[in-house]
C-alpha cells in the first residue's frame, strides 16, 4: 500500500468511526445522516447502490434498520468496530479505487471476495457426505493460505470466505484471522465446534463472522449429522450470543425439504436465535453419488426465492439467495468475476460448486491464477443471457460450462466432478428448460395481473 493510500485510509477511517459512534448513541435519524453521508462518498457503484437501497429502507421503516441499529448498539465493540472498518471502509470505499487503479496499470480488475477451502475434512459422518474420504495430508498447507491473503491484500482483496469440509478443524484456522486481523471472514461451519473458549477468541477477534448450517429442527438434524448435533449447534449461537457476537446461518434447499425451510417457523426460529444473516443454497447434483433428483423443482426454486424476498421485507435478518438473487448481481459473479475457489488440493475453481480447474495456487502467484484462460473464456460469456434470474453456469446454462471445459482442457478436481458435463449433461439440461419455462409462465402471470388492475 502506497503513503497515499495509507493516508486515505486512515482519513476516512477516523471519519466514519466518528460518525458511526454519533450514530449508536443517538436515535434513529442520527444513524439515517450516517448512511447519507456514505453513500455520498462511497465510489464504487456497487456499493453506492446498496447504501442507497439501505438508505431508503431506512426511511420506509424497513425491518432492516433495526438490525442495523442491533449491530451499532448491542454488538460486542470490537466485533463492530473491525467489522465497520475492514468491511465497510476498507472494502467498501477504500478497496475498489485499488483493485480500479490494478485494471489500469495490470488489465485486469481483480474480485473482490475469495472462497478459500483449507480442508474437505470433517468431524461428523453425515450420511451422503463425502467429507469422510479426505486425510490430513490433503489439506492446504498454513503457508500457502498466508500467502493467498497476503497476496490478495496487495490485489485490494478484504473479505475471504472460509469453506470446507469443516474449516474449524483444520490447524492454524485461528492465526490466519489474527494475523490478517485487516481482513473479514465468513466461515461456513457445522457449528459442533464452536465450544465456549473457541466463541470467546472469535469474538476478542472481531473479524470473523461464523455462518452455521442448519437443516431443520432436532428431530432433523441429529437423523443426519447425529445425536445430539441439534443442541450443539444451538448451545455454539449461545455461546457467540452471550458475547454479543455476529453469527449466522446457511441452509441448502432439497426437494425434500423446500417447503419446511421457507416456513416462517422455520426462518423465526433462526432469528430469534440472533442470527444477523442467512445464506439460502440449493442442493447441487456434485460430489460423490450427485443426485439430479434432490434438487428442488422449478416450481420450488421459484418460491423459495419468493419466500426470501418475503422475509428479508418482514424480518430482521438479512437473508441471501444464492442462485434467485443473480438479478442483483447481473447473473453469475464467478470466474474471478467477483470470485473464485480455491480448494484444499489448490485448484483454483470457477465457484465451490464447479469442479473443474486449470490453475493450482501451488507454485503460481494469486494473480497468476486470476488470470487463468479458463477464467478469462468464462468471464467473456458473462452474463450467459438477459435473463439474470437463470445466472448459472451449471444448471441454467449447462452448455457455457462444457464449451469452457472443452476450450480449455479445464481438468475435474475430485473424481467423479466431469458427470456434471457427461453422464448427467441430459438431466440438467432437461432441467435448465424447465427452469425457463416456470419462469416464463410467471412473467405471463404478472403481466395479466398488470392488465387486469389496469
Amino acid at each position: 500500500m502506497s503513503f497515499i493510500e495509507q493516508i486515505e485510509e486512515k482519513t476516512i477511517q477516523k471519519a466514519f468511526e466518528k460518525m458511526v459512534a454519533i450514530a449508536a448513541r443517538g436515535s434513529d435519524d442520527a444513524l439515517l445522516k450516517v448512511v447519507s453521508v456514505v453513500e455520498r462518498i462511497t465510489t464504487n457503484d456497487y456499493w453506492s447502490a446498496v447504501i442507497k437501497s439501505a438508505r431508503e429502507k431506512f426511511q420506509d421503516g424497513h425491518p432492516g434498520a433495526k438490525l442495523a441499529m442491533r449491530f451499532l448498539r448491542d454488538i460486542n465493540p470490537k466485533v463492530r468496530n473491525k467489522l465497520l472498518r475492514n468491511l465497510i471502509v476498507k472494502e467498501g470505499l477504500i478497496a475498489p479505487n485499488r483493485r480500479h487503479r490494478l485494471s489500469e496499470t495490470e488489465g485486469f480488475y481483480p474480485p473482490s471476495l475469495l472462497v478459500v477451502s483449507p480442508t474437505m475434512r470433517c468431524n461428523l459422518k453425515c450420511y451422503g457426505c463425502y467429507a469422510g474420504n479426505y486425510t490430513k495430508e490433503e489439506d492446504l498447507p498454513f503457508e500457502e493460505f498466508d500467502r493467498i491473503v497476503t497476496e490478495g491484500k496487495e490485489l485490494g482483496i478484504f473479505l475471504y470466505i472460509v469453506s470446507g469440509g469443516e474449516p474449524f478443524i483444520w490447524n492454524g484456522l485461528m492465526d490466519i484471522f489474527e494475523k490478517h486481523n485487516d481482513c473479514v471472514f465468513q466461515v461456513y461451519t457445522n457449528g459442533t465446534l464452536l465450544d465456549d473458549a473457541t466463541c470467546e477468541r472469535l469474538v476478542d477477534l472481531g473479524n470473523v463472522w461464523p455462518c452455521i448450517s442448519v437443516e431443520g429442527f432436532e428431530e432433523e438434524t441429529d437423523r443426519r449429522r447425529g445425536k445430539g448435533a441439534f443442541k450443539k449447534i444451538t448451545q455454539a449461537m449461545e455461546n457467540l450470543n452471550k458475547r454479543n457476537g455476529v453469527f449466522g446461518f446457511s441452509l441448502t434447499v432439497t426437494r425434500e425439504n423446500a417447503d419446511f425451510v421457507t416456513s416462517d417457523e422455520f426462518i423465526d426460529e433462526w432469528v430469534a436465535r440472533g442470527c444477523f444473516l442467512g445464506w439460502v443454497f440449493i442442493y447441487m447434483p456434485i460430489g460423490k453419488n450427485p443426485d439430479v433428483n434432490l434438487m428442488p423443482t422449478p416450481e420450488q426454486r421459484r418460491r423459495v426465492g419468493q419466500r426470501v424476498r418475503h422475509f428479508r421485507k418482514t424480518r430482521p435478518i438479512f437473508i441471501a439467495d444464492f442462485w434467485n438473487d443473480g438479478d442483483y448481481v447481473d447473473g453469475c459473479i464467478a470466474g474471478a468475476n467477483k470470485y473464485l475457489h480455491i480448494n484444499c488440493h489448490g485448484d483454483v475453481e470457477p465457484c465451490v460448486f464447479a469442479h473443474f480447474a486449470v490453475d493450482n495456487i501451488k507454485g503460481k502467484s494469486l494473480k497468476e491464477v486470476i488470470n487463468s484462460p479458463f477464467f478469462q473464456k468464462i468471464q467473456a460469456k458473462q452474463p450467459f443471457n438477459h435473463d439474470h434470474r437463470l445466472p448459472c453456469m451449471l444448471i441454467d446454462n449447462p452448455e457455457i460450462l462444457r464449451e469452457v471445459v472443452e476450450e480449455t482442457g479445464a481438468r475435474p478436481t475430485h473424481p467423479g466432478a466431469e458427470s456434471l458435463v457427461t453422464t448427467l449433461a441430459p438431466k440438467v439440461d432437461d432441467y435448465a428448460r424447465r427452469m425457463r419455462e416456470e419462469l416464463a409462465k410467471e412473467d405471463a402471470a404478472k403481466t395479466k395481473r398488470v392488465a387486469n388492475a389496469a
